[in-house]
């Protein structure tokens, strides 16, 4: 067992890992990994195993083995349930580990999602050099949630571009993405009638009563979103499905008018017939046994304003039955826009037991969720929003300097931050919307304007500012370690 009594940060001279090493213990000399290599591990850990020996091969074209031996440096992989932390952030039990290489490299975690983030590190080590500096690393996130979110509803993304955004996120250490799965054309932007604008539903079911609900111009089959679970599970990220309603929601209004507000002439569901509240929970009936993570995101965005006790009943319905199936219930955050506050506590109120996603200030701020006694996750818009091409959002792509130099995940801006480390802020997510739907632009673009400035969210997320790094140093870091491994498409 490494002795994990380490500086309370890690020095200027630490590894160039993205995101950074929390602390770095450095010793003398190196170790150069060799043909024929060994990875030692626990039956549990296999799949890790089995993952870095093949990422290994594919940075550096070194090939090893999972068997113990004769190797000249052997990589040992880890379980150690009461390994400590130096620190009292409940993250560091889930997802912390120790990464010690001297003679050999050893990898130790309480978790198998420990472990793998280890690897992590010891293959971005080696992505930026061929010797491994002796020295122990103690690493842990600062947040539990660190996102990023794609809207897929709007612009198809196709299942290989769905696995190497799984990937991506995973060689930065973030563990959450969530997938919009159905939404429509801004018609007030176009000018379109609504019978004419772009909608879509990306599941694609083979149940005779959902025919005509799924996209005709690019769906996911069950055998695809078992591709990305399985890819998900593999790279240690969770998949929080969105199903968006009851607005965004012109797929259903096309497919059931009759269920659409204004006779189904908009992208909205008629909160007042109580068959939309049925029909939504007959879909998240068919669609969430599909999902293997935690949680599932039912929208609840944008909805029509004067209808507050219908959207209140549909809320508190659905985020009900989103539990009922097991899951935990996400929403975008819309409380104070459509109820002047959260409203008292009990079943005259709102759900509380529901994760908001605090996008806009007006609608319902972080701190406003938060004083009601929700958990929060960051995706404030005007910092982390991207709408490709669009002269508003981030249209070219996120500030990587203004983020690098003055935002972590308790910052909103504009006087709405919360404290550093919050109880009840889970962490951030960083969003695509792609809402100019008559724009010619493909999954290569989208990636190109994300890549640039999602090293410097990771590094905020899991590790926040590191004190005396530049951006300039942190850019030239980020490239030494920029191939990420088991890309097939984006990159």
């Amino acid at each position: 067992m490494p002795n994990i009594s380490v500086p309370e940060t890690a020095p200027a001279d630490a590894p160039a890992v993205i995101p950074s090493l929390k602390r770095w213990s450095a010793g003398a000399g190196g170790v150069r990994l060799g043909e024929g290599f060994a990875v030692a591990h626990s039956p549990e850990l296999a799949d890790i195993a089995a993952t870095l020996l093949a990422d290994i091969a594919e940075l550096t074209g070194l090939s090893g083995s999972a068997a113990s031996g004769a190797a000249k440096v052997e990589i040992v992989l880890a379980l150690d349930p009461h390994l400590e932390f130096p620190t009292d952030n409940a993250t560091a039990p889930a997802e912390g580990y120790v990464l010690a290489v001297d003679g050999g490299v050893q990898v130790t975690a309480r978790t198998a999602t420990g472990v793998y983030w280890g690897t992590r590190s010891l293959l971005q080590m080696l992505a930026a050099s061929a010797t491994l500096p002796v020295g122990t690393a103690v690493d842990w996130p600062n947040y539990p949630v660190r996102g990023f979110m794609l809207d897929v509803g709007r612009r198809f993304s196709r299942p290989e571009a769905v696995r190497d955004w799984i990937r991506f996120m995973s060689w930065h250490k973030l563990n959450t993405f969530m997938v919009h799965l159905n939404d429509n054309e801004i018609t007030k932007d176009t000018g379109r009638p609504w019978d004419h604008a772009q909608q879509a539903f990306r599941l694609a079911s083979d149940a005779p009563w959902l025919a005509g609900l799924a996209a005709g111009d690019g769906s996911y089959s069950r055998a695809d979103w078992d591709s990305f679970e399985d890819v998900a599970a593999r790279r240690h990220v969770r998949l929080v499905p969105e199903i968006d309603v009851p607005a965004h929601s012109r797929s259903f209004t096309r497919w059931r008018p009759e269920v659409g507000l204004d006779g189904g002439d908009s992208d909205m569901l008629d909160l007042g017939n109580p068959d939309s509240t049925e029909l939504v929970k007959a879909v998240f009936d068919e669609f969430v046994p599909w999902f293997r993570g935690p949680a599932v995101h039912f929208g609840a965005d944008e909805y029509a304003r004067g209808h507050s006790e219908e959207y209140r009943t549909f809320f508190n319905a659905i985020s009900s039955h989103v539990r009922s199936l097991g899951k935990d219930p996400v929403a975008w955050g819309s409380l104070t826009v459509m109820s002047d506050g959260a409203g008292a506590p009990g079943p005259e109120g709102y759900d509380r037991d529901v994760v908001v996603c605090a996008w806009n200030k007006d609608w319902y701020s972080g701190p406003a969720a938060v004083a009601d006694g929700y958990r929060v996750i960051n995706t404030d818009d005007e910092l982390l929003y991207i709408v490709p091409f669009a002269d508003y959002y981030h249209g070219q792509g996120l500030d990587a300097r203004a983020l690098f130099e003055s935002w972590e995940p308790h910052v909103f801006g504009d006087g709405y931050d919360l404290e550093p480390g919050h109880p009840q802020l889970l962490g951030a997510a960083s969003a695509v919307w792609n809402d100019l739907v008559l724009l010619a632009y493909n999954e290569r673009a989208v990636y190109n304007l994300v890549k640039p400035a999602f090293g410097v969210l990771a590094q905020k997320m899991w590790a926040g500012a590191v004190p005396g790094l530049s951006f300039e140093e942190f850019t030239a870091r980020s490239k030494a370690v920029s191939s990420w491994p088991g890309k097939a498409f984006l990159d």
